[in-house]
């Protein structure tokens, strides 16, 4: 079997930290993946029943902030750049493959149960949160927010106390 050979740690975290201060610099914000989501959100919205989200408080204030749509909104932009940068990188690195990574004591419908449930308590959390983890944990360590640094403290907790439970799923 082919080893499968990755970035060194160690430089891919300097490179993201050289991201996130170029973002930082450019716009004037970190990266986040959370507001893409609502641009494409309120976008589908819009589109949908626009009566509703001309009525609604939460639609026209978000459309406010953006002009020219939500789809304008730089953080679109940016997640669109990350899907391509890991089609990309699966493709040069001959990674690419349709697979359900689980381990044996996982059934295929229990992983995708489990990433469907992941993904919405993703995206409840991030809004009730007012943000992603890597808006609120990278970015505001970046900038040594008390907030970010508390974040990801409670990130790493979190995942390490739900692995306990979970892990027969994966051993």
């Amino acid at each position: 079997m082919k080893e499968t050979k990755y970035m060194d740690p160690y430089l891919a975290g300097f490179l993201l930290g050289l991201l996130l201060l170029a973002t930082n610099f450019i716009t004037g914000r970190g990266l986040g993946a959370s507001g893409a989501l609502k641009s494409f959100t309120v976008a589908a919205a819009e589109t949908v029943a626009p009566a509703h989200t001309g009525s609604s408080l939460f639609y026209t204030e978000y459309a406010g902030e953006h002009s020219g749509g939500p789809l304008k909104n730089w953080l679109v932009f940016e997640v669109i750049g990350v899907l391509i940068g890991a089609f990309i990188s699966g493709l040069v690195s001959d990674r690419l493959a349709f697979k359900f990574e689980k381990g044996p004591a996982a059934t295929n419908k229990l992983r995708i149960a489990g990433a469907l449930a992941g993904g919405v308590l993703w995206g409840v959390g991030s809004q009730l949160g007012r943000g992603c983890t890597s808006g609120a944990a990278l970015s505001g360590m970046a900038v040594m927010s008390t907030g970010g640094i508390i974040t990801m403290v409670f990130i790493f907790a979190g995942a390490y106390g739900f692995a306990y439970f979970f892990r027969k799923l994966w051993i």
